[in-house]
């Protein structure tokens, strides 16, 4: 049986009560925080950055995935890995050099990730597949919540997964974007194995509810 991540994203969260937001997420059962970083460069919003990440270091046990939907990417790393980020994943539109930035990650100990969205190709994959820890595809085009799930994606999720496998490499797969309830466990068959939701979680009455129903559904995959 596959090991399944729910990732709860702060962008949906209650910032007048952050701390709070990510204890009361976790004592849910949450197995990741996930950290939106937006530039209103590289996509249409503004968002948190270090210093956010720093403050919610201490409220949570689990890790932090950071991603970065920022143009250039590689100068804001260092300061998300001495804030506490365990996990740094980035656009590969936002570097001028792939492989560069991967190893800038996990120069400062951090996992590292490659976003890509709906539109963009898996080509970049193909010679870095050795620094790379995790696979995060968009479900959504980045720079607003509350997105619906594009069907398109579970093709890419599929080919990804493919990849892995014949990787032989410990990578997560994770989606980010529309992801609820109703379409978590179509989400896992094809292939996916970390699940970012931010409005299906935040901002309803009972969290842990909402990840039990998600539990549920990925354990009948």
């Amino acid at each position: 049986m596959s090991t399944y991540r729910i990732a709860p994203s702060i962008l949906s969260a209650d910032f007048a009560r952050l701390g709070e937001e990510v204890r009361e997420v976790v004592a849910a059962g949450a197995d990741i925080i996930h950290f939106d970083v937006m530039d209103n460069h590289y996509v249409p919003n503004l968002t948190i950055g270090p210093l956010v990440c720093q403050a919610i270091r201490p409220h949570v046990q689990v890790p932090i995935d950071v991603h970065l939907m920022v143009k250039p990417v590689d100068r804001i790393i260092p300061d998300f890995a001495k804030a506490g980020a365990n996990i740094i994943s980035f656009h590969p539109e936002a570097s001028e050099h792939i492989d560069r930035t991967l190893q800038l990650i996990r120069d400062q100990g951090c996992k590292a990730g490659l976003v890509f969205n709906p539109a963009t190709p898996l080509h970049h994959l193909e010679h870095v597949m050795d620094k790379v820890d995790l696979i995060l595809i968009m479900s959504v085009n980045p720079g607003f919540g509350g997105q619906s799930f594009i069907g398109e994606a579970l093709k890419k999720v599929r080919a990804v997964r493919q990849m892995i496998n014949a990787s032989g490499r410990d990578i997560l797969l994770e989606v980010d974007g529309g992801i609820k309830v109703e379409n978590i466990a179509e989400v896992a068959r094809a292939g996916a194995d970390t699940f970012v939701a931010g409005s299906a979680i935040f901002g309803k009455p009972d969290y842990k509810a909402i990840i039990d129903a998600m539990r549920s559904q990925l354990a009948a995959v």
